[in-house]
């Protein structure tokens, strides 16, 4: 009998992310809605699509992600994130199914120096940061049967993202400023998705939170030259200081992820971000 895997956020790019990898994964059988086929801040509407539906699994890649639009839009942001997530912990706990949660590096606040466990404490300097954590929250209080997994800078081929903007960015400008002090990790969806569906496949029950990027070490900087050179675009790309490009959110200086708990727990080996970026900018048709 197939494992039933519920994909909310299906219109998302980790969402369709997900969808691209189903024939790969022929013991799974997925169901992938959209926001419009499944609206998570709705408890009735939750309760009743899990009800109509068997599912042993739930990925929720629904959430509220503009950063700089939360900061506006907090209540927004809060209900998605934060009231959403608790809809569908409860019906989860009622109907024993197990949730993985897509959660952020913005839970920190980005002043270390060293990789983040997923032992340190988290602060939030936003909305978005914090809605994503009280999230996090709502699932540890009301769920056992759960993964939280938070990650970084996610790109793909699929929707609107860093390496989408930059490729576009090119065809328009002969130089392009990039901020060089916020140091992170990429993270391209296909590897994020297929961790995801190998806890599942394996049953994994070791649940609890957990860290997941590409491995290595970038700045927005070096990401933006990555993407040129991988793409064979001819262009100039210069550093510059947050301060030069100030943004409503702020965004962490350094949250880079240390992924030692995951990479023990499904004896896995992440590839590098920039062999993922390589794999990314050939799957792209744009």
């Amino acid at each position: 009998m197939k494992t039933k895997v519920l994909v909310t956020g299906a219109n998302g790019q980790l969402g369709k992310t997900l969808a691209s990898l189903k024939t790969k994964f022929k013991n799974l059988d997925f169901i992938f809605a959209s926001t419009l086929d499944l609206d998570i801040t709705k408890s009735n509407q939750v309760e009743t699509f899990f009800y109509t539906n068997k599912i042993d699994w739930c990925i929720n890649c629904a959430a509220y992600t503009a950063v700089d639009k939360a900061e506006k839009e907090p209540e927004k942001a809060k209900k998605v994130n934060v009231l959403g997530v608790k809809n569908l912990a409860l019906v989860c706990a009622n109907k024993n199914v197990a949730l993985i949660q897509i959660s952020t590096d913005f839970v920190f606040n980005g002043e270390k120096s060293v990789a983040y466990t997923e032992k340190d404490t988290t602060k939030p300097t936003g909305v978005y940061g914090t809605t994503k954590l009280e999230g996090e929250i709502e699932i540890i209080k009301k769920l056992e049967k759960y993964f939280i997994i938070r990650t970084s800078w996610l790109y793909s081929q699929n929707g609107n993202n860093f390496m989408k903007t930059m490729i576009k960015l090119s065809k328009e400008r002969k130089k392009i400023n990039v901020v060089s002090d916020q140091i992170g990790t990429p993270t391209y969806t296909t590897d994020l998705a297929e961790i995801m569906l190998k806890i599942i496949t394996t049953n994994n029950k070791q649940y609890g939170t957990y860290h997941y990027s590409n491995e290595g070490v970038a700045s927005w900087y070096d990401f933006a030259k990555a993407i040129f050179e991988e793409s064979n675009i001819d262009i100039n790309v210069l550093p510059i200081k947050s301060e030069a490009y100030p943004t409503p959110a702020k965004r962490p200086h350094f949250s880079v992820l240390d992924k030692t708990k995951i990479k023990t727990n499904l004896k896995i080996e992440i590839p590098h971000w920039r062999v993922s970026l390589r794999k990314a900018i050939a799957n792209n048709n744009e």
